[in-house]
This record gives C-alpha cells, structure tokens and sequence, in this order.
C-alpha cells in the first residue's frame, strides 16, 4: 500500500483554533490556569484532518521565530504582524509537546518558514508517497505535483476545500509554479510585501496566461496599454524581489526519510504524555485520533 503522508501547517492551525473560541473569551484554562484553547483546538484540526486523508504517517511543520532569510531579502517582510495575544503566549510550545506526545514529528528550521519545511518535505516524499498539505495560505499551491494535494481549512472544522493538480491547471489555467509570479505581480498584503500598483490575482493570472511569465511579461511590455505599461515597469524591482519572497524553498536542509521513519508509541504511553500536558476537553479527541488514525504504518 502506497504510503499517504499528512503535511500540517501547525501555525495555521494553531492560530484558527485559538480565535475561534477567544472571540467568545473561552480560553479553557486548566488547574493551573494557563489557556489551553488554541491547543485543544488545534489538535481537533490535526485529528480530523489525518481521518480524512487516511494518512498513515502526519507530520506538522512550524515557524521557529520571527525573522527568517526573507527579512535578509526584505526588511519589511511580515513588518505589519503584531505580537500575539497573551493567552496565546504559552500555547506555542505546549501544542508542540501536545503533539510529540501522540508521537507526530515537529519540525522546523530556524532562517526558514513552515511554508519552506512543507514545500521540501512534499518535494522529497512526492517521488514515492501520496502528500497532502494542510494549511490555509495560498502560497502553498506552488507546490501542487501530481502527487501533491493542497488542502485548505474551511468554517468548522474537518472540512476543507481540495485542490490537486489538475484542479488547478482546470480553474486557473496556469501550471503550479506560475502561481509564484501571480504572487510576485500582486504582491502580498498579509505578508507585506508590494506588487504592481493595481494588479490584484484576477489580472496576474490574465497576465501570465498571456505571457508564461514575468520575464514574458516585461519582454513584451509594448502591448500592454499605456497605463498598465507604467505600472508594470516601475514596479519591476519589487516584482523581482516579491518572486524572491513568494518562492517557496524545496531545498531546505531536511532529513525526509529520517523524519518519516518515526515510530509511534503505543496508545497508553501517549495518552499518559498527554495527561502530563493537562489540557482541557482532551478526552474526545484522543478517542477519534486512537479509533480512526494510524499513523503507524
């Protein structure tokens, strides 16, 4: 049976759990009063997204810190993130103790992204295993291969909208890597970075479904009407740096095989880790993760 492995973005999910229920100021803190909601959250999503793709191995891939090669690139790079809620503080670590608890890898690399942890990783094990990447940034559609899925969280959680391959080259009718010049071209708000002033997604993709790409783009600039014409040329230092930023890394120093071959403990071994974490509304979860995943073969 061909392997299916699970790539998590744990920060996506970590966040989206946290504010679900902070909204309503249900931080579900426990005897020692520290919040456990982002973590209860967040292992709900990774639960139920290993049963849904019927992964045999997970793995989650974090940030480590705020500055990363792309702030050597781009000093503004993620210069409009501001710290994040006290309550959230603590989470970070405890999710990632929640989650070698139930014997899934956490990995990161300190200069390099989650972003670039996924795209490596689902470089590496797309030559023999069915991938799927979990997350709810965009920019990890570059990464769709053949045996690559992008999977992104929708409202609730377990549900998500699936994009392949082929999907993709159907509905935008670009090839997975043209996505980064589409990032490049419109820049990135979230990520604060600047594209060609009055360029959104829907005329980047017209522009490369056009042209193949930004070099394409900027060799025939004559046939683009005199304003647009402007745009594009006084932003070609930005649009350059922004497909520098956009880029995710397949080529990180990461040991895939080494990563894949972890063995998981046994049920009680990882439920007793997880007790020690005490967190709160726990007991469900661990339930469906022990009775629907395996992630052991």
């Amino acid at each position: 049976m061909t392997s299916r492995v699970l790539l998590v973005d744990g920060m996506a999910f970590l966040f989206r759990a946290f504010y679900a229920t902070s909204v309503h100021g249900r931080f579900l803190r426990n005897e020692e009063g520290t919040p456990t909601n982002a973590v209860q959250g967040y292992l709900r999503h990774v639960t139920e997204a290993a049963i849904a793709s019927s992964a045999n191995r997970v793995i989650v891939c974090w940030d480590m810190g705020s500055k990363t090669f792309r702030n050597e690139l781009y000093d503004g790079y993620k210069s409009n993130r501001g710290a994040p809620p006290e309550e959230m503080i603590p989470q970070f670590e405890l999710a990632k103790d929640a989650t070698t608890a139930l014997s899934v890898p956490n990995v990161g690399l300190v200069g390099y992204e989650a972003d670039d942890c996924i795209g490596t990783l689902a470089h590496q094990y797309s030559k023999s295993y069915d991938v799927m990447i979990a997350t709810g940034d965009k920019d990890l559609l570059q990464c769709l291969d053949d045996s690559v899925s992008v999977w992104f969280a929708q409202k609730g959680v377990g549900n998500y909208d699936k994009w392949t391959k082929e999907r993709f080259v159907e509905e935008v009718g670009l090839e997975p890597a043209q996505w980064i010049d589409v990032k490049a071209l419109m820049g990135d708000t979230s990520d604060c970075y600047p594209g060609v002033p009055g360029v959104g997604e829907k005329t980047a993709i017209k522009f490369l479904q056009q042209f193949a790409s930004i070099d394409g783009l900027y060799g025939a600039v004559d046939q683009l009407t005199p304003a647009k014409k402007k745009s594009v040329l006084g932003a070609k230092e930005d649009v350059s740096l922004g497909r520098r930023l956009a880029t995710i890394r397949q080529d990180a120093p990461l040991d895939g095989q080494a990563i894949f071959s972890y063995a998981p403990s046994a049920e009680e071994v990882c439920r007793k880790r997880v007790g020690g974490l005490k967190l709160v509304g726990v007991e469900p979860i661990l339930s469906r993760w022990f009775s629907h995943v395996d992630h052991a073969g």
